[in-house]
């Protein structure tokens, strides 16, 4: 890939936050703080399943790969974001900007695809108990999770070698990281981006979704066929945390790529990508622990090893 002909910028200018400068000093406090308690939980989260063996299953071998996920795409956006609240010289390098694309679409894209098999895997479990094991094998699901990078790094590449084959004449960003927004600063015709963007956004969304919904359909049906209401609430209560976490990551997605991205959208744009960027990636640990029992149980289990062997604390 090479720059786009006639593009002298050879860094840009993040403009952040529209906020006046003290109260950058409160935001660097807030997400400073959300990125410590993504980086613990997930990285807890991580742990954990890796640790106790009852956590050896496909659902939580998906969990764990959603957890590493949210780390990478958290952490290719929120340093230079934290560093950008503090500093008057907000500027990125053209290949810093090019990076940061590159590594937030991979693992945002590949989350999408993540969720969609932890869908099928539920839908496996529920609907069809006594092939779960045949279905969903180790070599079954290794390929899902392999599936869903291969996916995130194919769309992440296109979209990041088309727009930074652009030429470009302007070097202010109004945003917080480099995204979407930067094909509004070409010079060039941008169409070809945008029909990217609604082709694969689009069918990345359409068909994840869809898989989700269609899982989903099934599995309440398989639930309402249930003659035990304790069993109905039992089995419910092993999809609660993936639905939680699935109604927020694509009713927050959607709005943020499928809307027009007018000037006078971009405020409201910057939120969406805080809920979603920042703030989404510290939920799911969240999500996943206080609503799974297993998880919970794992949890205690470890703390009481932990003040076994370390009786002082």
């Amino acid at each position: 890939m090479t720059r786009g002909n006639g593009s002298d910028i050879t860094e840009f200018y993040l403009l952040g936050f529209g906020v006046q400068q003290e109260f950058h000093y409160v935001l660097l406090i807030v997400f400073l703080v959300i990125y410590v308690l993504s980086m613990v939980g997930n990285s807890g989260m991580i742990l954990l399943t890796n640790t106790d063996s009852r956590l050896q299953t496909p659902m939580y071998f998906f969990l764990q790969h959603l957890a590493f996920v949210d780390i990478c795409y958290i952490s290719a956006i929120t340093p230079k974001m934290l560093k950008n609240l503090i500093v008057q010289n907000k500027s990125i390098s053209f290949g810093g900007c090019m990076m940061q694309v590159l590594v937030y679409a991979t693992f945002a894209t590949s989350d999408c695809y993540l969720l969609a098999a932890m869908a099928v895997d539920r839908y496996v479990a529920i609907c069809k108990p006594l092939q779960y094991p045949i279905v969903m094998s180790r070599r079954i699901f290794i390929q899902l999770v392999a599936g869903s990078y291969f996916v995130g790094s194919i769309n992440a590449s296109v979209h990041t070698g088309f727009t930074f084959s652009l030429s470009f004449c302007k070097s202010k960003i109004n945003h917080f990281f480099c995204d979407l927004p930067i094909i509004t600063l070409s010079c060039s015709s941008i169409d070809i981006n945008i029909m990217l963007i609604l082709i694969f956004v689009g069918f990345n969304l359409m068909f994840t979704v869809s898989v989700v919904i269609v899982s989903y359909m099934y599995i309440m049906t398989a639930i309402l066929r249930m003659s035990s209401t304790a069993e109905r609430k039992k089995t419910f209560s092993t999809c609660a945390s993936h639905l939680t976490t699935v109604t927020i990551f694509y009713g927050t997605l959607s709005y943020m790529y499928l809307q027009s991205h007018s000037d006078n959208s971009q405020e409201t744009m910057k939120v969406a990508s805080v809920f979603y960027g920042i703030v989404i990636p510290m939920l799911n640990p969240l999500i996943y622990s206080l609503r799974n029992r297993e998880v919970k149980n794992a949890v205690k289990v470890i703390g009481k090893k932990f003040f076994r062997f370390h009786p002082n604390c």
